[in-house]
């Protein structure tokens, strides 16, 4: 009994815990202004696409690609000027937290849009 006490104490508490990793990516992506095309929570806004939850494969080929300065549309074109400088290290703590991302409960994509009706 006393070991499922501990089991179930043990992985409460890396569930709560963020990796260093993840820190250090969620840092990067403030600082780099990612949030400001992908939102604060990573869901994406207008026509720039939600980062978090994808696979962390697929995100650290997007970014090495950029980086090289290979994009295959206009809107992928922004991004070769914000990945241009990112190191091996960055990239890895960025991809660890957008794939790993446990900021909110829900998964929706965010209703705001910064484009209004042009009223008050």
């Amino acid at each position: 009994m006393h070991f499922i006490v501990m089991l179930l104490m043990g992985i409460s508490l890396h569930a709560t815990s963020a990796s260093p990793q993840y820190e250090s990516g969620k840092k990067l992506y403030f600082s780099k202004g990612c949030n400001g095309c992908h939102g604060v929570t990573a869901g994406g806004m207008n026509q720039y696409p939600s980062l978090a939850y994808r696979r962390k494969a697929f995100l650290d080929n997007k970014l090495k690609e950029y980086r090289a300065k290979k994009a295959s549309t206009q809107l992928a074109q922004m991004m070769i000027p914000f990945a241009i400088m990112l190191k091996d290290q960055e990239i890895n703590a960025l991809t660890t937290f957008l794939s790993e991302y446990n900021e909110e409960a829900t998964r929706q994509k965010s209703n705001f849009s910064i484009r209004g009706d042009g009223g008050s």
